[in-house]
C-alpha cells in the first residue's frame, strides 16, 4: 500500500504562492499596492495613491493661476495677456486628454502617469526661469500638457480600482485633485509672493515625488489591466440607453461643464482680482480668501461622487448646478464678510457635480473609460481656458464687477438636467 503522500498539500501550496510569486517578482517594492483581495474589491491603496498624486500635480497646475498678479506686474501684463496664459495651458490639456485617453483605452500605457508628470516638472522650471512673455505661455503649454496625459489614465486607474464603487472612487481621486488647487494659492502666498518668482523651482521636489509615486502605481497598473474588461452584461448590447438619447445626453452634459467650468474660472483667475479691487485687500490677502473657496471646492468634490453612488447621478447634477444659482447670483453684491461665506457655499455645491458628470458619462458609454475621463477632463480644461481668455477681454472692455455680474447667471443652464435620461434605472432593467 502507498504511502500517503504528505507532499501533495504542501507541494500544492508551494505550487500557489510560486505563481503569486512570480506574478509579483518583477515588482516587489509595488507589494504594498497589490490588492489581497477578489478583483471585485477596492483597491484603497491604488485610490490614495491616485488621489495623493492628484493633490501634488494640482498643486502644481494652480501655481500659475495663483501668481496672476505677480506676473501681471512684473511683466506688464494685460487682462487678456493674462487670460491667454490660462488658454494655452488649459488648451493643451483639453485638446490631448480625448486622444490620449482613446489611445490608452486601445493600448495601455502603465507608466504614462509618471511621463505626465514629468512634463509638468519642466513647465514648473520653466515658469521659474522665464524672462518674457513667450517663456511664460511655453511653460503654460508643458504643465497643460502633463494634465493631459495625468487625468485620463488615472481616472481609469481609480475605475480599475474601485471595486463598482464608481462615484466613490472618482471622488476620492477628484478630491486630491481639488484639494491641491487650493492649496497653490496658499502657498504662493505664503512662499512665492514674499521671495519672487523664482521660488517656483522649490516645487520641482512636489513633481519627483509624484514621479516617485506614479511609478509605483504604474507597478500595479502593468500587472492588474484584466480589470479594465468591462462587465459581461454590458459588452454585447453596450448602453442600455438608445443612441440618439445618448447623443443627447452628452450634449446636454457638455453643456453643464461649460456653464460650471466658466463660472469656475472666473473665480479662480478673476476672483483675486474682484476682491483687490472691490475692497482693496492686498494680493496675499486675496489669496487666502481664494485658498477658502478652493478648499470648498474640495470638499463638495468628496460629498458628490458618494451620493451618486446613493442617490442618483442625474440628482447629484440637478442640485449642483442649478442648486448654486442663488448664491453665484447674490456674490456680485455681498460685502466681504458675506463675500466669504457665499463662496463656501458655492464651491461645496458646484463642485459636487464633475464625479457625478463624469461616471454618468461612463455609464452612458460603457467600456471607454479612458476616452470619456479624457473628454470630460478635456472639456473641464478647455472651457476654463477659453472663459479666462473671453472674460479676461470682457474685464478689459468693462470691469472685474461687470463680469462677475454676468458669470452670476451661469447656473441657471442647469435646468437642462430635465433632458438626461435616468441610467441607473436604465441599467437596474437589464
Amino acid at each position: 500500500m502507498a504511502q500517503p503522500e504528505r507532499r501533495s498539500t504542501t507541494g500544492k501550496s508551494h505550487g500557489i504562492d510560486s505563481v503569486a510569486t512570480d506574478e509579483r517578482s518583477a515588482d516587489a517594492e509595488s507589494a504594498f499596492f497589490v490588492s489581497p483581495s477578489a478583483p471585485q474589491n477596492t483597491v484603497l491603496a491604488i485610490l490614495f495613491a491616485l488621489s495623493f498624486s492628484h493633490l501634488l500635480n494640482d498643486t502644481m497646475q494652480s501655481l500659475l493661476p495663483a501668481i496672476y498678479p505677480l506676473l501681471k506686474t512684473s511683466f506688464h501684463l494685460s487682462f487678456t495677456q493674462i487670460g491667454l496664459i490660462t488658454l494655452t495651458n488649459q488648451l493643451t490639456a483639453s485638446l490631448l486628454q480625448p486622444l490620449v485617453g482613446l489611445y490608452t483605452d486601445r493600448y495601455p500605457k502603465p507608466y504614462s502617469l509618471a511621463v505626465g508628470m514629468g512634463f509638468t516638472l519642466a513647465g514648473l522650471v520653466l515658469l521659474g526661469l522665464a524672462v518674457h512673455f513667450a517663456m511664460i505661455l511655453a511653460a503654460a503649454a508643458l504643465v497643460g500638457m502633463g494634465s493631459s496625459v495625468f487625468h485620463p489614465e488615472a481616472s481609469r486607474v481609480a475605475y480599475m480600482a474601485s471595486g463598482g464603487r464608481h462615484g466613490f472612487a472618482q471622488s476620492l481621486f477628484q478630491v486630491g485633485g481639488n484639494a491641491g488647487t487650493s492649496f497653490g494659492p496658499l502657498l504662493a502666498a505664503l512662499v512665492i509672493v514674499p521671495g519672487g518668482r523664482i521660488e517656483v523651482l522649490w516645487f520641482s521636489l512636489v513633481a519627483l515625488t509624484g514621479i516617485v509615486v506614479l511609478t509605483k502605481v504604474g507597478h500595479w497598473y502593468r500587472e492588474n489591466t484584466y480589470r479594465l474588461k468591462p462587465p459581461s452584461k454590458a459588452s454585447p448590447g453596450g448602453s442600455p440607453i438608445h443612441s440618439r438619447k445618448v447623443a443627447v445626453a452628452l450634449t446636454v452634459l457638455v453643456v453643464l461643464v461649460f456653464s460650471k467650468y466658466f463660472y469656475l474660472t472666473s473665480m479662480t483667475s478673476y476672483y483675486t482680482f474682484f476682491l483687490i479691487q472691490k475692497f482693496q485687500l492686498s494680493v496675499q490677502s486675496s489669496q487666502y480668501f481664494l485658498f477658502v473657496f478652493l478648499f470648498a471646492v474640495a470638499a463638495g468634490t468628496f460629498i458628490g461622487g458618494p451620493l451618486g453612488d446613493r442617490f442618483g447621478r442625474k440628482h447629484v447634477i440637478w442640485a449642483s448646478i442649478l442648486g448654486v444659482a442663488p448664491f453665484t447670483l447674490l456674490l456680485p453684491y455681498a460685502n466681504l464678510v458675506e463675500a466669504g461665506i457665499l463662496t463656501v457655499f458655492i464651491g461645496v455645491i458646484l463642485a459636487s457635480a464633475f464625479s457625478a458628470i463624469v461616471v454618468y458619462a461612463q455609464e452612458l458609454v460603457p467600456g471607454n473609460v479612458g476616452m470619456i475621463a479624457g473628454l470630460f477632463f478635456g472639456l473641464a480644461f478647455g472651457m476654463g481656458g477659453i472663459g479666462s481668455a473671453v472674460l479676461g477681454k470682457l474685464a478689459d472692455e468693462t470691469s472685474i464687477a461687470y463680469v462677475f455680474q454676468v458669470c452670476s447667471f451661469l447656473p441657471l443652464l442647469g435646468i437642462l438636467t430635465w433632458f438626461l435620461p435616468d441610467v441607473e434605472k436604465k441599467q437596474a432593467d437589464i
